[in-house]
């Protein structure tokens, strides 16, 4: 099987057109690297280059293998930079956003971890559920969380999020307890308004297909733990992330309802702008991110 080192030196050979120039690039001989080729093609049993004194000619398959295989380079030494640095020290100043819920629940003592393993870094970190303009506003990184749409950007995923229906024991007691989605029809739901589909359209799935309910409720909010605290005071059932309410069920103070009918799941993405190659301390961040959200993935 053909060796990479030579797929490279072919791709080097063909943009520098000379077999001395990339000799020298590689502080290898010329003899080395015409020895390289000819073996690449013996390997693939064709010819890749017409050679002459004067200039070096694609052959047909030499073309076809050239297109394909030109940004080889490129993508290993991308794969190689990606986590060079990691072992090393990291040093610099980090503006990220992160939404309220990431933010209070893990991100805050993520990130500070991650700073006090470097010291020679420092992280200001802004909790917001709106999506910031991250060239306008100077923001390194932001973690959000469900589709992205702008193409400007780099969404790196991190984890899937699910979320769930739940209330209060004391609520079900008093109210009972659906069985089915459209039991929800008859109780008091409360609304997340940052959702982007309504805060009452409510996903569910059937035979394996998604679809929306309209339910409804007397109180809705932006923020995901205000509704928590209204479905612990038993006011009504809320639609949830179980990051937030994993502690609560655990405790029984909250019970799911309808698991078997729920299907909502939202991305958590790490977005930087698409213009920008992040810095090694940004990728080191992702990662240590990831690796956080790997560590405690059944609470989410």
């Amino acid at each position: 099987m053909p060796q990479i080192d030579d797929l490279v030196l072919f791709t080097q050979v063909i943009e520098h057109g000379s077999f001395s120039k990339v000799a020298t690039l590689n502080k290898i001989t010329k003899s080395v690297v015409s020895k390289r080729i000819s073996k690449l093609e013996a390997e693939l049993g064709v010819q890749l280059i017409y050679r002459t004194t004067r200039k070096l000619t694609l052959t047909e398959p030499g073309t076809v293998l050239y297109h394909r295989a030109k940004d080889i380079n490129q993508v290993a030494q991308s794969a190689f930079n990606a986590i060079t640095g990691y072992s090393e020290a990291l040093s610099g100043h980090i503006r990220m956003s992160v939404p309220t819920i990431s933010g209070e629940l893990l991100l805050a003592e993520a990130v500070s971890d991650f700073c006090q393993k470097h010291p020679g870094l420092s992280v200001d970190m802004s909790l917001d559920n709106q999506f910031v303009d991250l060239v306008a506003e100077n923001y390194d990184l932001v973690i959000r969380t469900g589709y992205l749409e702008d193409s400007s950007l780099i969404a790196r995923h991190i984890f899937n999020s699910r979320w769930m229906i739940c209330a209060s024991p004391d609520y079900l007691a008093k109210n009972g307890t659906p069985d089915t989605p459209k039991a929800l029809l008859r109780h008091n739901c409360l609304g997340y308004t940052q959702q982007s589909s309504g805060p009452f359209d409510w996903l569910f799935i059937k035979n394996s297909q998604p679809y929306t309910l309209k339910v409804a409720g007397n109180f809705s909010s932006d923020n995901a733990a205000a509704l928590r605290k209204s479905t612990l005071a038993g006011n009504g059932l809320s639609y949830l992330p179980t990051c937030l309410i994993y502690d609560d069920l655990q405790n029984n103070t909250l019970v799911e309802v309808l698991p078997e009918h729920t299907g909502k799941v939202v991305g958590i993405y790490a977005v930087y702008p698409y213009t920008r190659k992040p810095a090694k301390r940004i990728q080191a961040l992702i990662e240590h991110i990831r690796e956080c959200y790997m560590e405690i993935k059944d609470h989410f």
